[in-house]
């Protein structure tokens, strides 16, 4: 399968690493390279990778660029944990209670864009606490330094923090926004990062919508995609209540109705045994990059052989 779309979606750093690897594994088993595929829809993490593609980057360029995000995660996380009493306590806390308003198992609702009640319980999630003041500037540095520019190909998705609506940017219709504002609002996990302010209004983390986002890719009759979703393994060892997993799947489940119904074919892929022992217990543990590396591009030459982990 040589995709004609990618989406990549959140995990944060180690689930950045491992899209990040499999991509460079598959890349180098078949020839063929991530960046030519023809729309690139990115959330999160997968964001990062995303915008790294569309500058014509190879996979293995985004490891430079998440370094700055690396080191900024893992501060916030670790202050989450403490406050929460578990690993990367923040991110799950926000994400497993948005998963419980956004998740929406009814395909023809998600493709209407979710019954709007829902959009204005998530935004009621988002102002429930206090939003973070952390910011992530070297990620910016980063960023700017591939020179990335929203050409048709790329969408980088977010949340708006008033509304609770999912906006995407680089599609037709979406607010203006440069490539690296829009990712690092997508990157804006709620309360561990400040919301990024575009146009006048502030958006967070594109994950708390969707982890996949994947009915924002552009499709046509006989599109091939491919989707890498590092949070929707059934092993994930911080995931012990099932809320990250749950809301990855029920998501991406219904949004690949969606994409099939308008003739696509889909693959989506979840880290395999091997990726998730590497993973550990937190997505923002960064002495765990490497070894998440290695199992991740292990796993992307193994999609070659057509050995392929479907959630």
């Amino acid at each position: 399968m040589r995709p004609d779309v990618l989406v990549l979606g959140g995990g944060g750093v180690l689930g950045e690493a491992w899209m990040r690897s499999y991509l460079a594994g598959l890349a180098d088993a078949t020839g063929w390279q991530p960046g030519d595929a023809e729309a690139l829809v990115g959330t999160s993490a997968g964001s990062i990778v995303a915008a790294a593609l569309a500058a014509g980057r190879r996979p293995a360029a985004a490891d430079g660029v998440a370094a700055a995000w690396e080191a900024e995660a893992a501060v916030a996380a670790a202050d989450g944990s403490a406050r929460s009493g578990g690993p990367a306590g923040a991110l799950l806390g926000a994400v497993g209670r948005a998963a419980r308003s956004a998740a929406e198992p009814v395909a023809p609702a998600v493709a209407a864009g979710l019954v709007p009640a829902r959009a204005v319980a998530r935004a009621g999630l988002l102002r429930a606490r206090r939003p973070a003041t952390r910011e992530i500037p070297r990620l910016r540095e980063a960023l700017e330094g591939l020179g990335a520019r929203f050409d048709g190909r790329l969408r980088v998705t977010a949340v708006d923090r008033a509304s609770g609506r999912r906006v995407v940017f680089g599609a037709p219709g979406a607010p203006e926004a440069d490539v690296v504002d829009a990712v690092l609002a997508s990157c804006a996990v709620p309360w561990m990062f400040r919301p990024v302010e575009i146009g006048g209004r502030t958006y967070v983390d594109g994950g708390v919508w969707s982890a996949a986002n994947l009915d924002a890719a552009p499709v046509r009759r006989g599109s091939a995609v491919l989707c890498l979703l590092p949070t929707a393994t059934p092993r994930l060892a911080f995931d012990r209540l099932g809320a990250m997993r749950g809301f990855t799947r029920a998501t991406a489940r219904s949004e690949t109705l969606i994409l099939r119904r308008r003739g696509a074919e889909v693959v989506t892929v979840a880290p395999d045994a091997a990726s998730v022992a590497a993973i550990g217990p937190s997505l923002f543990d960064p002495r765990r990059r490497r070894a998440v590396s290695v199992a991740g591009y292990a796993q992307g030459r193994a999609l070659a052989a057509g050995d392929a982990a479907n959630p």
